[in-house]
């Protein structure tokens, strides 16, 4: 992650500025750009958006996002995957998806790039979790294992090929191994 230095910006500050790619994030009164995402990254992430919604979208339970902008909190992050339930989506003035999302995801998700902090990106989880965020997860793709938070609850790891991934309760229909997810690393 890139910490950029400006002066001090509020969050209303911030959330003016154009959008920079790859996505700057507002912490703590800092602006930290997230790293590029690289082959896994973007391999893990492409997979996983199109296995959650295959499955809970079509039942209107909930919905995956890619790179969506969050701000509640005092925050304003771009979680990896942002998985909504349906009924807390916010909408526009036509029943459309709006642009904005002044909320924590449901359940948050964060694929570990190479040169990223774990220390940084397991903050931003903790940091859904205590905004109602029911589960998050930190996949490493380099070390093939999961993190799994609760709130409330000690983190859990996941690094054996069988090991079934827990999901929050509303995505009770998921069935995904540690094996399965990093299988789709494989050309």
């Amino acid at each position: 992650m890139v910490q950029t230095r400006l002066k001090s910006l509020t969050l209303e500050e911030f959330l003016q500025l154009p959008e920079t790619k790859p996505a700057s994030e507002y912490i703590d009164n800092q602006i930290i750009q997230k790293p590029m995402p690289q082959g896994k990254h973007s391999a893990t992430q492409c997979e996983l958006i199109i296995f959650i919604n295959a499955i809970l979208k079509p039942k209107k339970v909930a919905r995956a996002f890619p790179e969506l902008r969050c701000t509640f909190g005092g925050r304003s992050t771009v979680p990896d995957v942002s998985v909504f339930v349906w009924n807390r989506i916010p909408a526009d003035d036509n029943g459309e998806i709006a642009n904005v999302f002044p909320i924590a995801p449901d359940w948050t998700i964060e694929i570990l790039s190479p040169d990223q902090s774990q220390t940084k990106v397991t903050k931003n989880i903790l940091h859904c979790l205590n905004h109602e965020t029911q589960m998050g997860w930190l996949i490493d793709p380099d070390e093939q294992c999961v993190f799994v938070y609760v709130p409330q609850q000690q983190t859990a790891v996941f690094d054996e090929p069988e090991m079934l991934l827990p999901v929050p309760s509303f995505a009770s229909e998921l069935r995904l191994s540690v094996g399965e997810l990093f299988g789709w690393l494989l050309k």
